[in-house]
C-alpha cells in the first residue's frame, strides 16, 4: 500500500517561518545565490534558532504520541536549494521537530505541491507565495518574521486566535461596511443574523483542528479564539454561523474596533491570523501572527 497523509492535519511551512533565518535571509536578497548556499553549508552543524511558527509546530506535532497514530504532519515547502535543506531537517532534528518530509524547489514557486500534499495550511514568509496559494484555495497566511515567539505558558494547549471577516467567514459582510459605512454594516448583519455567513479561506483550517481535537489526546488539546471587530449586535450572525458548522470556538471576542493586541496578549496564542494589515502589525508586537491576503481589505 502506497503511504498516504489522508486523515492527517498536514501543515506546509517554509524555512523563515519555522526557523530563524534572517540572517542568511539577508545574504539570498542581495542575488548571490552561490553565497547563500555557502553560508548554509558553513553552518550546517549550527542549529537554526526557532522562528515564528515553532511553538505551532511543534505543539501540533505533539498531538502525534505513540499508540495514539500519525495525525498530524508538519512538511518543509521551501524556496531552498536542497543544500540548504539539508541544514533545515538537521535544525528539526536538534530542536525536536520530526520532520520527514521537505520539497526544495530553489527559487522556483512552491505553491502548487500544496495539491498532492493535502495541505490544510500554509505559513510563508513569502508573500505572493501566500496569495497563490489562497487563490488554489489553501488557507494560507505570510508570518511576520519581526513577530514576538509564542508564550510557553500552556505547554499542553495548542492557542489559535482568528479574526473572522475575510478569514473564517467571507468578506460578505466586509464589503458591506467598507462601501456603506458601520450603520449599514449593522443593519445588514442583524437583517441576515439567521442567515449563515458563506465559508471565508481559513475554514477548512478550522473545521481539521476540530477534527484533530475531536480524535484528540489525553496530552495535548486544542483551545480557539475568534477576534473580531465586530460588536453587538452583529455579534450574532458570526456565532449562529460556526453553530451552522457545527464548530465550537473556546473564545469570542467581540472589540468593537478595539485595538486586538492587548486583547491577544492575554489570550496568548501559538498563531493568530487575520486579513488586516493594521491589526496583524498591532499582533506581532505581542503575539505570532499572519496576515491573510484575501478579502476586500486586500484588493
Amino acid at each position: 500500500m502506497p503511504v498516504s497523509l489522508e486523515g492527517q492535519l498536514v501543515v506546509a511551512i517554509s524555512s523563515r517561518a519555522l526557523f530563524d533565518f534572517e540572517q542568511e535571509n539577508q545574504v539570498f536578497e542581495q542575488g548571490d545565490e552561490q553565497a547563500y548556499m555557502r553560508l548554509q553549508l558553513d553552518r550546517l552543524e549550527q542549529p537554526a534558532a526557532p522562528g515564528v511558527a515553532f511553538s505551532l509546530a511543534q505543539k501540533l506535532l505533539a498531538f502525534n504520541q505513540p499508540g495514539n497514530g500519525q495525525q498530524v504532519e508538519v512538511v518543509m515547502l521551501s524556496r531552498n536549494d536542497p543544500v540548504s535543506g539539508m541544514r533545515i531537517f538537521r535544525s528539526a532534528e536538534a530542536a525536536g521537530i520530526p520532520m520527514q518530509r521537505g520539497v526544495f524547489t530553489k527559487g522556483r514557486d512552491p505553491f502548487n505541491y500544496l495539491r498532492p500534499l493535502g495541505a490544510h495550511l500554509f505559513l510563508s514568509a513569502n508573500e505572493n507565495d501566500v496569495r497563490q496559494a489562497l487563490l488554489l484555495g489553501f488557507p494560507a497566511a505570510r508570518v511576520l518574521t519581526e513577530s514576538v515567539q509564542a508564550s510557553n505558558g500552556h505547554p499542553h494547549e495548542v492557542r489559535i486566535a482568528f479574526d473572522g471577516d475575510a478569514v473564517l467567514f467571507s468578506d460578505e459582510a466586509e464589503r458591506v461596511y467598507q462601501s456603506e459605512g458601520l450603520a449599514a454594516f449593522q443593519r445588514h448583519e442583524t437583517r441576515h443574523a439567521t442567515q449563515p455567513l458563506p465559508d471565508g479561506p481559513f475554514k477548512p483550517l478550522l473545521a481539521a483542528l476540530h477534527r484533530l481535537q475531536q480524535s484528540g489526546t489525553p496530552h495535548m488539546r486544542i483551545r480557539t479564539a475568534l477576534v473580531t471587530a465586530r460588536s453587538a449586535p452583529a455579534h450574532e450572525r458570526a456565532i449562529r454561523t460556526l453553530m451552522d458548522w457545527d464548530i465550537a470556538v473556546d473564545e469570542a471576542m467581540f472589540l468593537g474596533g478595539l485595538e486586538k493586541g492587548g486583547f491577544l496578549r492575554e489570550f496568548e496564542p501559538d498563531f493568530f491570523f487575520d486579513d488586516q494589515t493594521g491589526h496583524v502589525n498591532s499582533a506581532a508586537r505581542h503575539v505570532p501572527s499572519g496576515h491573510v491576503n484575501a478579502g476586500v481589505s486586500n484588493h
